[in-house]
């Protein structure tokens, strides 16, 4: 197995808002892989909101923030975009890009007040597109006789992996979804209850999302 990290990001595109001082703020978030798609979700909110008076930004691409970059879109300089990349990295996400859209309501904020609405801007559109964790994990192609079958099934209600299909043929195969972290202990467990008659091959290294209530 290659050597992969966890990291965090968000779970999907989402936005919520609120109004100070007459002033509506609009906070959108996205994960993004690439500079190019963060670009893209810009450009889209910039389009649709084309009428507003600030589309200010920050993104952080890459799983060892490789590429961080923000803009105050004509705010007074760093009370809009640097607030916001501060929520990204405090939140510990990459891979995702944010966007506060504002549409002026005539009654000045002043830097401190800017500061707090496009920090709060960030905040509740992370929260609405929701951090997760993605987990290095291991998809294993299985394949036992069909009399081990019934201690198979027994086992994995105990292990920490998804069963994601079976298939009854001249013999029983199934696809299991392994953390990374437990592959090796789960395929041991899994070689001890067939006394080795179980076949595995590792088909798939990926990061996916394991809700709390996965195993």
């Amino acid at each position: 197995m290659s050597a992969m990290n966890p990291y965090r990001t968000l779970r999907q595109s989402a936005s919520d808002e609120f109004i100070i001082n007459k002033s509506r703020f609009i906070g959108y978030a996205a994960p993004c892989e690439t500079e190019a798609e963060a670009l893209a979700f810009l450009q889209s909110i910039r389009t649709k909101h084309k009428d507003a008076t600030h589309n200010c930004y920050a993104y952080i691409i890459g799983q060892n923030a490789g590429i961080m970059r923000y803009s105050d879109d004509g705010e007074p300089g760093g009370t809009a975009g640097l607030p916001m990349m501060e929520v990204l990295k405090h939140q510990g996400v990459v891979n995702c890009c944010c966007v506060v859209t504002r549409y002026f309501g005539g009654v000045l904020l002043g830097a401190g007040g800017l500061v707090r609405a496009y920090t709060q801007g960030a905040v509740v559109a992370l929260k609405a597109a929701q951090v997760v964790e993605m987990l290095p994990s291991c998809q294993y192609l299985c394949e036992v006789a069909y009399p081990l079958w019934d201690k198979v099934q027994y086992a994995l209600k105990s292990l920490p992996v998804q069963l994601l299909s079976s298939e009854f043929t001249t013999a029983v195969g199934f696809t299991l979804l392994i953390r990374q972290t437990d592959a090796q202990s789960v395929l041991d467990t899994l070689t001890r209850v067939t006394d080795g008659r179980i076949e595995t091959l590792l088909e798939e290294e990926s990061y996916r999302v394991w809700d709390s209530e996965s195993k």
